[in-house]
């Protein structure tokens, strides 16, 4: 199978199948990427997350699976990324149809074959943006909403609130290398009924933390008495920064507030609270406009923290699932 490096996509080029595989060289990393960027320029969302962005990048621990529809000319019609590795909710699936090539089938052959592929007897398709086509897609083929996530953006010209930190905690940078272990077992901790961020392992951390955009003196660590209780973790995109896909993000540079975590037994002291202003400030200090966040439609304690803070909904993405033995018998 051959693919420009180019992102050059020849309209008139027929699709062909569905191709599989476990790994891919950096030809067609490279074509995924111009792909994806078609797409995120036509429809305004990137249409993968970071974690498969990251898997496409460095590659994955499980057996993931990239399923690709290429043009004979070269390039890429569409491409699917599989994780099957939860048995317990289903395989989980995310998608992107070139512009040029939507309309002619595609995402179903692709969702098709995803499906052929899942262990579980259940497939689940996440629509970044809740894109209308994708949302049309996912329901036409008798999949329904199980999970919306959502992103929300607040203005850091406005002042923020003191972050008042608990008597006898600090709050100080992450120490690459040094606090690895120790940040990896609060994150399992803060996040034990959230496998996709409480399972992070030694390869995920170091996956991101290699990337253009890590900045450990934005990674905040509170300590109290030599312990790790918690911990407020910012991003910075845009601008001139690389790493989220294969050519950056073409627009003025926004803060993310990109995960806060606080060990479960120091809850209720106000420590969640507290690191979110903190990262707020030093993504002010950096001189940008907007921070942003994504936070489940259901944590409701979540949602009035921010909303105290000036955060307002932006835009969602939305997990459908189907249970697939009930209709490939």
């Amino acid at each position: 199978m051959s693919a420009h490096a180019t992102g050059s996509v020849p309209v008139g080029d027929d699709p062909g199948d569905v191709q599989i595989a476990a790994v891919l060289p950096a030809q067609l990393v490279a074509a995924v990427h111009h792909l994806v960027d078609a797409a995120t320029a036509a429809d305004g969302v990137p249409p993968l997350s970071e974690h498969v962005t990251l898997h496409l990048r460095h590659g994955g621990e499980g057996p993931d699976r990239h399923l690709l529809v290429a043009l004979p000319g070269g390039g890429l019609a569409g491409y699917a990324h599989l994780d099957p590795t939860d048995q317990v909710a289903g395989a989980a699936a995310e998608l992107v149809v070139h512009p040029a090539h939507r309309g002619r089938g595609l995402g179903r052959r692709l969702v098709a074959a995803a499906e052929r592929l899942s262990p579980a007897g259940r497939l689940r398709l996440w629509a970044h943006g809740d894109h209308r086509a994708a949302r049309r897609l996912a329901l036409a083929l008798g999949y329904h909403e199980i999970r919306r996530l959502e992103q929300w953006r607040r203005s850091l010209f406005p002042p923020l609130p003191a972050a008042q930190v608990p008597a006898g905690v600090t709050l100080r940078p992450f120490r690459p290398g040094t606090d690895d272990s120790a940040w990896l077992a609060l994150n399992a901790r803060a996040f034990a009924g959230h496998p996709e961020q409480g399972g992070w392992t030694e390869r995920d951390l170091h996956a991101r933390t290699a990337e253009g955009w890590f900045d450990p003196d934005g990674f905040l660590l509170a300590e109290e008495d030599g312990e790790l209780i918690g911990f407020h973790w910012t991003k910075v995109h845009g601008g001139t920064t690389q790493g989220d896909g294969a050519a950056g993000h073409a627009h003025d540079p926004i803060g993310e507030v990109y995960v806060v975590g606080v060990d479960p037994r120091q809850q209720g002291r106000g420590l969640g609270r507290a690191l979110t202003v903190a990262g707020l400030a030093r993504l002010r200090s950096q001189g940008l406009a907007q921070a942003m966040l994504y936070v489940e439609s259901d944590n409701t304690p979540a949602r009035a923290t921010y909303t105290s803070l000036g955060f307002t909904h932006w835009d969602t993405d939305v997990m459908f699932s189907r249970e697939l033995h009930d209709h490939t018998g």
